[in-house]
This record gives structure tokens, C-alpha cells and sequence, in this order.
């Protein structure tokens, strides 16, 4: 049996593919780990070409691969994702070494160019153990904002039937997944093109009947047209994690308009109220950009403003970056300096850290059902309702014997428990057992 190796860059959406793509390979090869630094038959890097900084990973992590090809130690390099799906037409020139390349949309004929199995996507090849999952809901997007090359390179629109998300929960519940994050371009839009409606609460019902799931997380979700009957479920099904990641991009009116959001401020403040009011204890977590072409300083203390009104626990900031074939590339000059945008996202952060320190200082001393992730040196790391993996903080519990019954820590993973909450920074919480929750 030939060897084979994934490695996946970018998005927890293109971690889905990875996991889908390697359980149709499954039983033709011998499946090496990422980290594994030895040779492999077949290497396939999966890369991301979102924005400038993803795509010079993208970029260096397939020459690192063809440095591995050139001296034997990988018999075949393969290279499929949002990269070469962009550039597709440029990449065999610049980089030769690669024996193939398939873009994001050719899953299935790379496994077919692999001799892989039929399969309809809802099986995953899982490369660890952990108690969370996420679950691509639709792929593509129909939308147009005009920073944004996603849509050129995922194409259209199209949600994953609930009768195959179901399954593939249910195989991912089985495995021991407890959590399942929903992901997608835009999660608010599922359903639109299949059942004539958004149809992302009918989705999570059914999601919340799968035995073995406890915590479902909304992410990616976009602004307009917001689902009202979603907010319902937020705030009524136990299931559903009191978290929405939203991702608002910006306040300012002109900003907006030029972003083609098709939102303005007075909608997204409503927005956010609503969300306040509609599920008492929400956590949002949103996304900012700095430095678009139409912000100006006004526009920016007005950003400023709306975070210090909205107090977003969770906010992620990133610098604007033109991409080439978009509409703000073709229409906007990007007239403000790196330097410029260095300085105001560092503003940004250092607003938004206070926030998340007050909200992280204001669970001191409450009890918290926490979902235990991994053991290391001592300690479990976990994390409750208001922590989403790999991009918020974490809840570190130390483990004493006397706590535990005696038990040992790796029967601990992948459980519940009660922590109270002890310390608390910017990022991480500090807590100590209650009790454990066997499930």
C-alpha cells in the first residue's frame, strides 16, 4: 500500500475537504499524518489563496514541497485548493516540479486521478481525536462584496442537502464528535437554493436530533436579511451554543457602500441590538478591516466608536488587501500605506483587548461547563459555549489526581465538566474542577 500525505492550509473549510478527500483514499493508501517530517509516496498540499498573506503561505509551503519532490523524498506532488484554483492558468509554468494541479472545485477528479473510491462527500477520514467537528454546510457564494475573490474562486452557491449533513453528523458523532461548528462562505444563505428559503434553524433542528451532539456553533454568518426565525433558535433550542460568529467588516456608511455589504451602519447597530435583546448572554465574535481605500480617519474613529459601543467579545482585524479581479481592485486605488494600516489596526486591538479582558474578568468566580480539548503538562484545555476552537481563547484546568477520582487524564478528553472560573486575562480563563460529567 503507497504511502500518502495531506497538508492543509487556510480555512477550517478547507480542513473539510482535506478530511472528505482522504476518506475516499482511504483504502488504497497508507494515510501519513501532517506532521510526519519522513517520505511519502504521494504528497498533496491543500492551499489557500484568499488574501495576500494566505496565499505567500500557499506559495512557500508548495516550494517547500517541491524542494521534498527534487531530492526523492516524495514520489508525486499533487496541488489542488483556492491557490491553484486562481491561478491555475500561471503556477505549472512558475513552479514545474508540481505533477499535477486541481483547483478547488476538482475534488472529485483528483480522486479519481488517485484511483480512490465512489463516495457522496459526507464520509471524513478524521486525523485526530477531537470532540469537535466542522460541518460545511454550502460552498461557493452568491454574494458580491467587493473586496472578496472567494466567489470567482469557489463559485456559485450551493447548499449541501440536510438528509447528507445529517449523515455525515451522525458519522461524525459516532466518531466522538460532541460539537459541531457550521461553516460555509455565507452560513445565513443555506437552503436558499434548495428548499426555496433560508433554511439554517430547519438545518440545526435537525442537527439537534443526532444522538451524541450537545453544542452546534453558528459561524460565518452575513449581516443582511439576517434570519429572524434563527435568532428563535439561538435562543430557545439548549443545543445551540449562545455564539455567533457575524462577521461585519465595517460601520462607517461610505465604507460599507463601497464594501457592496448591502447593509449600512443604522442596519448592523440595529442588528447587534437585536441579537442583545433576542438572546439574552450571546456572544458575537465579528471581523473588522482596516485601511479599505474609503476609510478615511473619520470613518475610522467611527469604527472605533462602534466597538467601544457594541463591546463584541470576540473580534478578529485584519488590514485591507486589494485582490486582483475583484470589483474594489478594478474601481478603488489603494491609496493608504501599510504603515498606515499597521498603525490603525494596532489601535483597533488595543480597544478591542480591554473589551475582551472586562468580559473575560466578568465570569471570575461563576461556574462554567467546559468541553475538555486536549491534556499537556498537567493541565486540560478546554473551553465553554463562548470559546470557538483555534481562534479564541482557552480555559486551563489543572489536573490533580485528587479532583479526579483517581481517573486518568485521557479518560477526561472529550468530556464535560463543571470548572469555576478563577482567573481570567485578555485571552484565557483559568478555572478548577467542579465535578465530571460523563457522557
Amino acid at each position: 500500500m503507497k504511502s500518502l500525505q495531506v497538508i492543509t492550509l487556510g480555512c477550517s473549510k478547507n480542513t473539510v475537504d482535506s478530511e472528505r478527500l482522504l476518506a475516499r483514499l482511504s483504502s488504497r493508501y497508507e494515510i501519513l499524518p501532517e506532521s510526519h517530517k519522513g517520505g511519502a509516496d504521494i504528497l498533496l498540499v491543500n492551499t489557500c489563496g484568499f488574501i495576500g498573506d494566505a496565499k505567500e503561505e500557499s506559495i512557500q509551503a508548495v516550494l517547500a514541497a517541491a524542494e521534498r519532490r527534487k531530492s526523492g523524498e516524495v514520489g508525486k506532488l499533487m496541488v489542488f485548493g483556492c491557490l491553484s484554483q486562481r491561478y491555475m492558468a500561471q503556477l505549472p509554468e512558475l513552479i514545474p516540479e508540481v505533477d499535477a494541479w486541481f483547483g478547488a472545485r476538482d475534488l472529485e477528479p483528483l480522486v479519481k486521478a488517485l484511483g480512490g473510491t465512489d463516495g457522496d462527500w459526507t464520509d471524513r477520514f478524521r486525523m485526530d481525536s477531537r470532540p469537535y467537528a466542522y460541518l460545511k454546510i454550502s460552498e461557493g457564494c452568491d454574494r458580491r462584496c467587493s473586496y472578496c475573490a472567494i466567489p470567482m474562486i469557489r463559485g456559485p452557491h450551493k447548499s449541501v442537502p440536510m438528509e447528507n449533513l445529517v449523515k455525515e453528523a451522525e458519522a461524525l458523532a459516532r466518531s466522538g464528535v460532541k460539537e459541531l461548528i457550521l461553516i460555509a462562505q455565507d452560513t445565513t444563505f443555506y437552503g436558499l437554493d434548495l428548499y426555496r428559503k433560508r433554511a439554517l434553524a430547519d438545518l440545526i433542528r435537525r442537527l439537534s436530533d443526532v444522538e451524541g451532539i450537545e453544542w452546534i456553533r453558528i459561524h460565518y454568518s452575513y449581516p443582511a436579511d439576517f434570519p429572524e426565525d434563527l435568532l428563535d433558535e439561538m435562543a430557545t433550542n439548549p443545543k445551540v451554543c449562545k455564539y455567533l460568529d457575524i462577521p461585519l467588516q465595517h460601520i462607517s456608511d461610505k465604507v460599507l457602500g463601497m464594501m457592496r455589504r448591502n447593509v449600512d451602519g443604522e442596519w448592523t447597530r440595529n442588528l447587534v441590538r437585536r441579537f442583545r435583546e433576542r438572546i439574552p448572554g450571546v456572544v458575537l465574535r465579528t471581523t473588522m478591516i482596516v485601511g479599505h481605500p474609503g476609510e478615511g480617519k473619520r470613518d475610522f474613529t467611527e469604527l472605533l466608536d462602534f466597538i467601544r459601543e457594541a463591546r463584541f467579545e470576540r473580534l478578529g482585524a485584519f488590514m485591507y488587501s486589494e485582490e486582483e479581479g475583484t470589483f474594489g481592485a478594478a474601481n478603488f486605488k489603494d491609496r493608504i500605506s501599510k504603515k498606515e494600516k499597521s498603525a490603525r489596526l494596532s489601535v483597533l486591538m488595543d480597544v478591542q483587548r480591554d473589551i475582551s479582558l472586562s468580559f473575560n474578568q466578568s465570569r471570575v468566580g461563576k461556574v462554567e461547563r467546559v468541553l475538555v480539548d486536549d491534556y499537556a503538562d498537567g493541565v486540560f484545555v478546554c473551553r465553554s459555549q463562548y470559546e470557538s476552537p483555534e481562534v479564541d481563547g482557552e480555559i486551563i484546568v489543572r489536573y490533580d489526581p485528587g479532583n479526579w477520582e483517581g481517573k486518568d487524564p485521557s479518560s477526561i478528553l472529550g468530556k464535560f465538566i463543571d470548572i469555576k472560573v478563577t482567573g481570567a486575562d485578555e485571552y484565557d480563563l483559568i478555572g478548577e474542577p467542579i465535578k465530571t460529567t460523563d457522557r
